[in-house]
């Protein structure tokens, strides 16, 4: 097991920021590789609420099933991303700051059949990958 961890300062409020975020559906926005999401329960999003969603890797459709298993509306959200070869688990925190939101990503990585050999290059990967999503998120939630 691995584990992925960060944190950006947002320049806009904790609410904003953790609603914008709990909703998967906008994650294609911000996250380069994702190709679609779509809300599978219910239109409130609250603990419980799953997802299907996939991205592009390596020139292939990789499909994910995220479940939010933990809400507390503005400032803890919790999800397991179960993918074929490995599954994520973790929260993202928002906490205010100064004009804007402090939000901290935690994400263990469990990899499953032959692709255990290859967290230590998982974590790697899923850290840049995370940096620069996140990156994306604060410019385009502040542009």
């Amino acid at each position: 097991m691995a584990r992925i961890e960060g944190e950006t300062v947002i320049c806009r409020p904790p609410e904003e920021v953790f609603d914008f975020v709990a909703d998967e559906r906008n994650e294609p926005r911000y996250n380069p590789h994702m190709i679609r999401a779509e809300l599978l329960s219910g239109e409130v999003i609250e603990r419980g609420s799953q997802f299907r969603a996939a991205t592009k890797s390596m020139g292939r459709t990789v499909e994910m099933a995220i479940e939010v298993t933990g809400y507390e509306r503005p400032s803890r959200l919790v999800s397991t991303t179960r993918m074929k070869f490995a599954e994520f688990r973790g929260a993202l925190t928002f906490e205010p700051r100064a004009g804007g939101t402090m939000m901290r990503w935690s994400w263990d990585v469990e990899s499953h059949g032959i692709f255990k050999l290859f967290t230590p290059v998982i974590a790697r990967i899923g850290k840049h990958q995370e940096e620069v999503i996140w990156g994306n998120l604060k410019r385009l939630l502040e542009g």
